[in-house]
């Protein structure tokens, strides 16, 4: 019996270092396994980037959407000025204070392409990040907004409505190549900001080639996004977005298309009417 024992000895030995060689690599392959997988997974996600294929759009709609702020005049109330109107027109002085809260408050203005890559591809944003918008082409926002933002490193997107371009009250060719030249957007708001839901025939040469070509002359910039007037859309338009090859476009407060959440993208009015703390509120409850 011990010789017998002697003889299986080394044939039993033999089997426990096999049996441990194969955990050891299934192990290993194991390991190396995810690993691929991660790689080939981060691949993917670069080469959608790198195609311009954007992610499905539950996809989209899943991520958390971006707080995008809405401006237009940026002056001081005049006795001529509606109850209405007033939402519009964000004195002077309240806007100081509402760029001072968003920057005491941590928040880091991004451009639309961050927000485009981030919703199509899950590329990541800055802490707290925020959009402001300018819509209309009113010159305040040159003079008064521009400066303000500046002193905290903040840039914006400003959508432009070329008929107004060199009017009176409205920012000239060169005002709008300086915004670009120092790095905010600039973005479609139309021609005279007729109402998207009724666009047909030569409305859209009218209303968003011709405005996009001018834009494009004096940046001397790609214009890839576009805000719709009163921020009014229909499903029947998108396509002609997409036809035109925009990126995104902005509506206001509305529910987002979840077939195409791209070309509706949220935003909200900085009323003319709120303190510091009533827009802090409405960033954090709206988005």
């Amino acid at each position: 019996m011990p010789k017998l024992f002697n003889t299986l000895l080394p044939f039993c030995a033999m089997a426990v270092m096999a049996c441990q060689s194969k955990n050891t690599d299934k192990t290993v392959t194991t390991t190396t396994t995810e690993k691929t997988t991660a790689k080939t997974e981060a691949a993917v996600t670069e080469t959608k980037r790198q195609t311009g294929k954007p992610a499905p759009n539950a996809e989209i709609m899943s991520r958390k959407q971006v707080p995008v702020i809405c401006y237009h005049q940026i002056r001081d109330w005049r006795p001529t000025d509606s109850k209405v109107a007033k939402d519009y027109i964000v004195p002077i002085a309240s806007f100081k204070e509402h760029i001072k809260m968003l920057a005491d408050s941590g928040y880091h203005t991004i451009l639309p392409d961050q927000l485009y890559n981030y919703l199509a591809f899950g590329k990541p944003l800055p802490s707290k990040p925020i959009m402001l918008t300018f819509d209309d082409t009113d010159l305040d926002q040159f003079t008064v907004a521009r400066p303000e933002m500046k002193k905290y490193g903040f840039k914006g997107v400003f959508f432009i409505m070329t008929v107004s371009i060199g009017r009176p009250h409205y920012m000239s060719k060169e005002q709008i190549k300086q915004l670009s030249d120092e790095g905010n957007v600039i973005a479609s708001h139309t021609w005279d900001h007729h109402n998207f839901k009724k666009f047909q025939g030569k409305d859209w040469e009218i209303q968003i080639d011709k405005p996009t070509k001018k834009l494009q002359e004096i940046t001397g910039k790609e214009i890839k996004y576009f805000a719709y007037p009163f921020g009014l859309w229909n499903e029947q338009g998108l396509p002609e977005l997409h036809k035109r090859r925009f990126l995104m476009a902005f509506q206001l407060a509305e529910k987002r298309d979840a077939n195409d959440p791209l070309m509706t993208v949220r935003r909200i009015l900085d009323s003319g009417y709120w303190s510091t703390k009533t827009l802090s509120n409405s960033i954090k409850n709206s988005f």
